[in-house]
């Protein structure tokens, strides 16, 4: 009966150090899954930037996210004959939904913001020049 009770007391101390970390370790991970995002979300513009200029289309990219619920969709289209608008990812990232933590959310077609999970706060982004960049918030947690 004293083994029982000194094993659950050590699991009780084990799980009361584990569970902080986890929560954490969770808030981390929407972090840098965002940072991620961020990054292909950069790479895409760039790689959609030099298609255009390779076809002799200036038009400049003023929206990412065009359809449904995404932050991230597609490209406003360009100048060639077929007036394509091609994704900026391959599986668009959903809005964050209203008080929704650690996701994506399009403000407008040249703003979007990321919130923080937990009291964090957000950090807002602006599509501008044909580059995605910080422009109020909490912007060094995803830089």
């Amino acid at each position: 009966m004293i083994e029982l009770i000194f094993v659950i007391v050590v699991i009780g101390i084990l799980a009361g150090i584990a569970i902080p970390k986890l929560a954490s370790s969770r808030d981390d991970a929407k972090i840098i899954k965002a940072r991620t995002t961020l990054a292909a979300v950069r790479g895409a513009i760039g790689a959609e930037k030099q298609k255009r200029i390779l076809k002799g289309d200036f038009t400049a990219i003023t929206d990412l996210g065009s359809t449904g619920s995404y932050a991230f969709s597609t490209f406003n289209k360009d100048n060639d004959g077929a007036g394509t608008a091609n994704d900026v990812l391959q599986y668009p990232q959903k809005s964050c939904d209203t008080g929704a933590k650690g996701c994506w959310k399009r403000d407008s077609p040249i703003s979007y913001t990321f919130v923080l999970p937990g009291s964090m706060g957000s950090a807002t982004f602006e599509l501008k020049d044909n580059k995605l960049s910080c422009k109020s918030g909490s912007c060094s947690k995803l830089e």
